[in-house]
Parts: C-alpha cells; structure tokens; sequence
C-alpha cells in the first residue's frame, strides 16, 4: 500500500473522529458527522485526500462487514412470518415507484429512448433504499427487531435483488433479452443454493473442530463471508449480495452471535471510513445539478408514502408501522451511485447525471439521519395531518374477540416479553381474569395473536390522552405498564404515570423502573407501585449462585425447563 494511501486512511479517521466529537456535544448524529468530514477533507473541500479511489476500495469492506452481520442477524423465521407483507409491499413499491419516476422524469425533460435512458436509470435509482444507513441507526435505536425494522430491512434486501436484475440486463438494455433476466435469476439460485448447501453439510464438521479456539471460529465467519463475496462477484452479481447471503446461512448457528460480538468493532472501523469515503465523492455545488438532486429527493419521499405506506395499510399494519418502514427506506441506496456510474460508462447517459445522484443521496442521507432518529416524534408530528386527510387507524374503541361488551378493568398498556409472560401466567393460575383483561397496543403481530388467544386488544398508541379515554380507561381499577422507557416511543414511564393518573386519579396503577431514581418520582406522579425489573433479575441470579455453590444448578435448570414446557407465549 503506497505511503499516499496511509496518510489518507489516517486523515480520514482523524477527521471523522473530531467531527463525531463535535456531533456527540451536538448531540447531532453520527453519520452526519462522517459525512460532512468525508467533503471537508475531500477534493471539493480543503483537499487533504489524495487517494479517493484508495479509501473507496477500503471502505468497500466495510460495506460487505456490514451487510455480513446484518445476514446474521436476520431471523428467517421472523421475516418469512412477515412475507407476505414483505414481499407484497417490495413488488408495490419497485414497480411503482419505476413506473411514476419514469413519468416524472420525462416531464422534468429527462430523455427516454433513442440510446437514452436518463428517465428510467434515475426511476430505478429511486427505488432501492439504503440498508446500511437504515441498520446503523436502527441498530443505535435498538428497533432493527421491531416490525417496522424487519419489514424495512425484508423490503430493502428484495430492492437490492431486484437492482441486481436490472444490472444484469443493464448490458443489453438496447436490445433486451428474457434470457438475460432468466440467466440472473439462476445465477442467484445457484449462489444461494450453494451457500445453503455447504453451510448445511461442509461448515458445521469443520467449525465444531475449532469450536475451543473462538478466534479460529472468528477467522473462519470472516473466510466464510469473503468466500461467498468472491462466488457472488464470480457470478457477475455484487460481492455485497454474497456477503448477505453468507450471513443468512449461518444465522442459525450457535456461534453466530459471537462472531457477531467479535466482528462489530472491526467493522464499525471499516464502516466509518465508507460514510467519509461517501463524503469525499461529494462535488463542489452547482445550481443545475441541485434542481435536478432536489427534485429526486422530493420524489423519493413522496414515492416511498405511496407505494410503501399505502400497501402496508391496506395488509392492516397500521398507521404507525406503515409510517415508520416509509421512513426507514427513506435515505437514497449507494447502489444507486454504482448504477449511474455504470449507465455513464455504457453511454446510456450523460455524465452530469452523476453529480444530482451524489447530492441527492447526501441530502437523503443526512435528512433520514434525523427524522429515522426521531422517528416517534415525527409520527406524532405527521398523524394528525394524516387523520385531516382521512387517513385514520383503525378505531381504538374497537375489540376483534368477538365477545359481548363487557367494560374491562384490568389494561396492559403496551406489550411486550413481560407482559406476554404474564399472560400466560394468568392463562395458567387465574383464568378467570381473562374476561376482565384489555391489552392496548398498536403492534398488528401482536394484535392478531392476542385476538387469536380470545383476549380483548385494543389497537391505539398508549402516548395519546384520546386512545386512553376511549380506551376506557376512566373505569380502569387496575393499571399496568410493564414496558421499560427504552421500549416506549413517544412517551416515558413517569409522563405515562402522569397522564392516566389524570385520566383515573383512582386506578391502581403500576409502572416499570429501570432506574432506583426514578422509584420516588413515579410514586409521586401517582403511581400505586412500581415494578423494578432489576431487582427480581437479581433474586434469580442470587439464587442460581446458591444453587452452584450447593451443586444443585442442574436442579435449578430441570426447574426452569419444567417450567417452559409447553409454554405458548404471545411474544416467544
């Protein structure tokens, strides 16, 4: 590696570095941070780089890091639960989102035919969203494994397949073939079937050899990942796709989340230095190149509410969750600056093409930084000019049990593990509380499943005064919210506290604590008790230690298994 190139990595990380700083005391996002770093030191800036095309290459690992990880952390089970949503809502968008950015385009003067297509690679640009900027901050949210992040990140994994295809008959998009599209479709198959295959009948022999020796079953992920990039580019498909499906092929594996553990830091390295390379390739700004990137990023905003949002509504997601996923697969693809850069080089468009792509995807990215970051504020924001334009959920008056009315005083609000334990609980020891129980949340999963089990759900989002009133809650002689604040959007546990004390002064009401200091200030909004999840953590655990010291621990598990058999929670 040239002396050049050193000193550019160096400068890269340094400048992304103080420029996190600046940003954590802004408490400003961090990806923004490395891309305003990226310009400021790149060619359209100060200049201090050199060797753009160097740091490109590096940074191009950690892209296929990232996306190795996120295979690994996608749960097939989960995201086929959600396919017909995924996969529903990924045709819906893809196709229409090519179909309107064509007739945008064209209006907009873009040329379509004669060995132009500037339209059309600019309507398919628009369709693939961003999964790594979309997983970063979801994952520095803790939401990748909500609904709305497994149905983003299912959508924009069949984006990028589908963008695959397109590149595969991009060649040839003159005098296109079906026998190209078939030819990708079955290079595809033959990647994943033969990822699939290996990880199935050559991996597990040989990882259970080095199972002792945890940095050879770290080295060997890694091998594992870089093998199945090379197949894939072999292939004619992107190394990135190889490095997903690899990912997705050893999820299963018992090892998988340390080699996760392991890997993140290496590839958070590598992964800053893509988002500085990003903004390195930024140009200096021009007026012409602007319109043509603001009129792209207008279009995938409005774009993505109507061919997102509309159909996971219709499928019954919700407002919430139909909202959120659009808001996720805001940010603009980098896969879109490689298909501009290609559709330059084959002549099917001008070069100046490329500067609005770079500009839009800056935008996008910076603009989605913060509204995915504050997405809850966001909604809250946008929802009561969506109720204006009669786009209402579903009434929170209503329970699908099918049961007389019966007016509940026992509410969950919220639910998620503990309350789905607790349900079971009483399912178990106390049925008779089930006719008196309401469960007030705005997940459509959970939703169904409660409906399912013949226990009164409520759909409404528990931070609004009106959802708790109609809700019934004046009734209410026992409250609980058994959702920790990290969990809870738009609200917090002692805002919620002050609200339903409002609402019934005279309800028992339980909150949740994840800090002793917030025991008094709970107590003093009005709650009856306050549950402190740690602390019966720490009885569990004290009792395991004693149980290993008396050489019983293997009672202690016979005890929790006893216990879980056959166990049929809401949320498993």
């Amino acid at each position: 590696m040239e002396h050049g190139t050193l000193t550019d990595i160096a400068v890269c990380v340094v400048a992304a570095w103080l420029f996190g700083v600046v940003a954590h005391v802004l408490r400003q996002p961090a990806l923004v941070a490395y891309l305003i770093a990226g310009y400021v030191i790149g060619p359209s800036g100060i200049g201090m780089v050199t060797h753009p095309d160097s740091i490109e290459s590096i940074a191009s690992i950690g892209l296929i890091l990232l996306l190795f990880l996120i295979g690994l952390e996608i749960d097939l089970k989960r995201v086929l639960g959600a396919g017909r949503a995924i996969f529903t809502t990924a045709l819906v968008q893809i196709l229409g989102t090519v179909v309107l950015g064509i007739g945008v385009f064209v209006l907009a003067g873009r040329p379509l035919g004669s060995g132009k297509f500037e339209a059309l690679y600019l309507a398919v640009g628009a369709f693939v969203s961003s999964t790594v900027i979309a997983v970063k901050i979801l994952t520095d949210r803790r939401e990748l494994d909500t609904l709305a992040g497994r149905l983003s990140i299912g959508i924009s994994v069949i984006q990028d397949v589908a963008l695959i295809v397109f590149l595969g008959v991009q060649p040839a998009l003159s005098n296109p073939s079906v026998m190209v599209v078939v030819a990708t479709f079955l290079k595809i198959a033959l990647l994943i079937g033969t990822a699939l295959g290996i990880s199935k009948y050559v991996l597990p022999p040989l990882f259970h050899r080095v199972a002792t020796l945890p940095e050879l079953v770290v080295v060997g992920a890694l091998a594992w990942c870089f093998i199945i990039a090379a197949l894939a580019h072999a292939l004619g498909l992107s190394r990135e796709m190889g490095a997903l499906v690899a990912g997705v092929s050893i999820s299963t594996y018992p090892y998988h989340l340390d080699v996760a553990a392991k890997v993140t830091s290496l590839r958070d390295f590598f992964v800053t230095l893509f988002f500085v390379g990003l903004g390195l390739a930024v140009p200096a700004p021009q007026w012409e190149p602007i319109r043509l990137a603001v009129l792209l990023c207008g279009f995938v905003v409005v774009s993505r509410f109507l061919t997102v949002m509309v159909p996971l509504r219709l499928m019954g997601m919700g407002n919430r969750v139909s909202f959120l996923t659009s808001l996720n697969l805001m940010p603009l693809s980098e896969f879109a600056l490689v298909l501009v850069s290609l559709g330059a080089a084959s002549g099917h468009i001008g070069k100046e093409v490329f500067a609005p792509v770079v500009y839009a995807f800056f935008f996008l990215a910076i603009a989605s930084s913060y509204a995915i970051g504050k997405s809850d504020v966001v909604f809250l924001a946008v929802e009561p000019w969506l109720i204006r334009l009669g786009i209402r959920d579903r009434p929170v008056q209503a329970s699908d049990d099918g049961k007389p009315a019966q007016a509940p005083d026992l509410f969950f609000l919220g639910f998620s593990w503990t309350a789905s334990s607790l349900l079971e609980e009483i399912t178990r020891r106390n049925p008779s509380l089930l006719p008196r129980l309401a469960v007030i949340d705005f997940n459509p999963e959970v939703h169904r499943k409660l409906v399912h089990r013949g226990v009164r759900a409520i759909w409404g989002d528990i931070s609004q005064r009106d959802t708790l009133e109609h809700a019934g809650l004046r009734s209410a002689r026992l409250i609980l919210c058994t959702l920790p604040n990290s969990i809870l959007r738009g609200i917090t546990n002692l805002r919620l506290v002050q609200l339903v004390h409002r609402l019934n002064p005279e309800a028992c009401l339980v909150a949740h604590a994840e800090v002793l200091s917030e025991v008094p200030l709970l107590k003093q909004a009005g709650a009856s008790y306050v549950y402190v999840s740690r602390l019966h953590d720490a009885d569990q655990l004290l009792a395991v230690i004693e149980a290993s010291d008396n050489q019983l621990i293997s009672q202690k598990l016979a005890e929790l298994e006893s216990r879980l058999q056959q166990r049929v929670e809401v949320i498993p």
